[in-house]
């Protein structure tokens, strides 16, 4: 439980990043959550989407993750993701000084969604 408690911490803190609302909420029963799957939909599309603008490898790592196990949930829950087939340009909001041409990889998230979902119980 504490594993997913955290992962629904994780999902606020990007509720920011995403400008979306998550679609996760405390069920009835103190150990259950629900999503609200449309919700959820749009809210990883968003996060998708500002993923590929990224150019900060901190920040696209930090993301990284969640979105790979999100994406799993999408797709498990009958939805799709319509910003995995598109290319999006460069985000200004957080640029990394460092390497300005970092850009994110789609087919990385989407092997690394892969590994998620053989991971995770059907």
């Amino acid at each position: 439980m504490e594993s997913v408690e955290r992962c629904l911490h994780t999902a606020d803190a990007l509720v920011s990043i995403s400008v979306r609302q998550s679609g996760i909420t405390r069920a009835a029963a103190s150990d259950e959550w629900e999503i609200h799957v449309s919700t959820f939909e749009r809210f990883v599309d968003a996060l998708v989407t500002r993923y590929q603008g990224l150019n900060h490898l901190s920040l696209r790592s930090l993301v990284e993750g969640f979105i790979a196990t999100a994406l799993v949930l999408v797709e498990r829950g009958g939805g799709n993701v319509p910003s995995l087939g598109r290319e999006v340009g460069p985000d200004a909001r957080d640029v990394s000084v460092s390497d300005l041409r970092a850009r994110a990889d789609l087919g990385k998230l989407i092997e690394f969604s892969t590994v998620h979902s053989g991971a995770m119980p059907a």
